[in-house]
C-alpha cells in the first residue's frame, strides 16, 4: 500500500486504474508516465485526464521534476502526482515544478513521518527567488 502526500500531511492511497501513454486513447481518467516519457504526446488529450502519475524510478532521478513543469507549460490543469521513493527534502521542488501531491511507498512514510513532510508544505515563502526579492 502507498501513501499520498500533500500540504496538510499523509493519507492513504485509494487504488486507480491507469494506463500508460500506450493505452491513452482508450482510456480517460488516470495515466502513468515513467521518467522517460515525453509529455508531449499527451497534447490534445489533456482535458479528458484528472490525474497523471510521474514516476520516480529513485529520489536521485529528477527527470520526473521536468515532466512536471513540461505538463503545467502545456496547460494541464488536473492532479498531478509524483509516483515512487521521493524524499521529504525533495517535497518543496516538487510543489515548485507543479506536482499536487506524492504518493510514496509506506516503509519510506514510516521513515520519514508527516511531520517531515509538513515541515517543507511551506514551499512557496523558502524559494530562491523570494529571497532574492526580499
Amino acid at each position: 500500500m502507498s501513501v499520498i502526500v500533500t500540504d496538510q500531511g499523509f493519507a492513504p492511497a485509494i487504488e486507480v486504474q491507469a494506463v500508460g501513454l500506450d493505452q491513452l486513447d482508450s482510456h480517460q481518467g488516470t495515466v502513468d508516465l515513467a521518467h522517460t516519457d515525453d509529455p508531449a504526446a499527451l497534447v490534445g488529450k489533456l482535458d479528458g485526464i484528472r490525474l497523471i502519475r510521474v514516476a520516480f524510478p529513485a529520489f536521485n532521478d529528477g527527470r520526473a521534476f521536468t515532466i512536471a513543469r513540461r505538463l503545467r507549460m502545456l496547460g494541464y490543469r488536473g492532479e498531478l502526482r509524483a509516483l515512487g521513493p521521493v524524499i521529504a527534502d525533495q517535497y518543496a521542488m516538487c510543489r515548485r515544478v507543479g506536482f499536487d501531491s506524492v504518493e510514496i511507498p509506506e516503509d519510506l512514510a514510516a521513515r520519514q513521518p508527516a511531520e517531515q513532510w509538513i515541515f517543507r508544505a511551506d514551499w512557496q515563502s523558502h524559494d530562491y527567488l523570494s529571497r532574492l526579492k526580499a
